[in-house]
């Protein structure tokens, strides 16, 4: 399972129907938060993701509405008796703010917030996956994440095997995991009864950015990339001085890098009735594109073989 909950998809601002910046990835059970916006916790109530299993927070930049939710989602998990670390990933300034925490002795938190700062290129080692942080283009210090699932083994031809001698049963389960087994004082390698490998899953989240080269080459063949998505085309310029971007450009960088499936979100206040613009202005350049909504699940699948 790879399902995305968008707990907050406004930009700066929030809205009637919009909250800051966060979103959930649950992969296989173990909840990974991308930005923690104002009012997070709350969402994660009404989108019943849970908050228990939450192993991480990356957090994109040090801007208000990307952080100022960290402070009331750790006090609760301490009230709901979290024993677990906290990991607390970020750019230039993660280690000071998560000793804010040790500082404040009224948060008397019953378990361990860990920071540690990333920078572009450095990679966080998961069971079964890797984050990389991206260098992005913002007015401050700032990261974007890939979350680059390890490839998966390829498909075990059971025919083959019971001709090469193996019986059904453990040895088929050792091949499988890249184990080689003897039979009869022969050796089978896994490579002999194994498919070629299978591709994993590749999620990019830009935080706010202007379109760069570094989102565009770590998004080549992603599944998804959720990319800040402030304004449409007409604020070209706006988005320009205030290091955003455009619906249009979005589209332009995820044509090129070729990604399957387009997410745009931190969308403007000013788009609060009516996103219309926006996706208007991303299809005429990408087809598969959606603006994020508030509380919006997707699933993220394998590819097609």
């Amino acid at each position: 399972m790879l399902r995305i909950t968008f707990l907050g998809t406004g930009g700066s601002l929030p809205t009637r129907n919009r909250n800051p910046s966060a979103v959930m990835v649950n992969r296989e059970g173990e909840l990974l938060l991308f930005d923690c916006g104002e009012g997070t916790q709350q969402q994660m109530m009404r989108a019943k993701t849970g908050m228990m299993s939450l192993s991480s927070i990356f957090v994109s930049h040090f801007h208000a509405d990307h952080f100022l939710g960290i402070p009331g989602l750790i006090q609760t998990m301490s009230f709901m008796g979290r024993k677990e670390p906290l990991m607390i990933y970020g750019p230039a300034g993660t280690r000071e703010f998560t000793e804010l925490f040790k500082a404040f002795g009224y948060f008397n938190l019953k378990y361990e917030i860990r920071g540690k700062e990333l920078k572009p290129g450095d990679v966080v080692e998961g069971e079964g996956y890797v984050i990389r942080a991206i260098e992005t283009e913002h007015s401050i210090p700032s990261l974007g994440y890939a979350l680059i699932e390890n490839p998966r083994p390829g498909r075990f031809n059971r025919e083959k095997a019971v001709a090469l001698g193996v019986p059904p049963g453990p040895l088929f389960s050792k091949l499988q995991k890249g184990n080689p087994v003897e039979v009869d004082g022969k050796v089978v390698r896994p490579e002999e009864v194994m498919g070629t490998p299978r591709p994993g899953r590749t999620i990019v989240y830009s935080g706010d950015t202007r379109p760069c080269e570094a989102v565009l080459e770590v998004s080549k063949d992603a599944d998804l990339l959720i990319h800040d998505g402030s304004f449409a085309d007409e604020m070209a310029d706006w988005a320009e001085e205030s290091m955003h971007s455009t619906a249009g450009e979005v589209a332009a960088l995820a044509k090129e890098a070729g990604v399957r499936r387009l997410v745009l979100t931190h969308v403007s206040s000013r788009y609060t009735d009516d996103v219309g613009p926006i996706l208007k202005d991303s299809k005429k350049v990408f087809e598969n594109v959606i603006v994020a909504e508030d509380l919006m699940e997707l699933e993220v699948p394998y590819r097609p073989e």
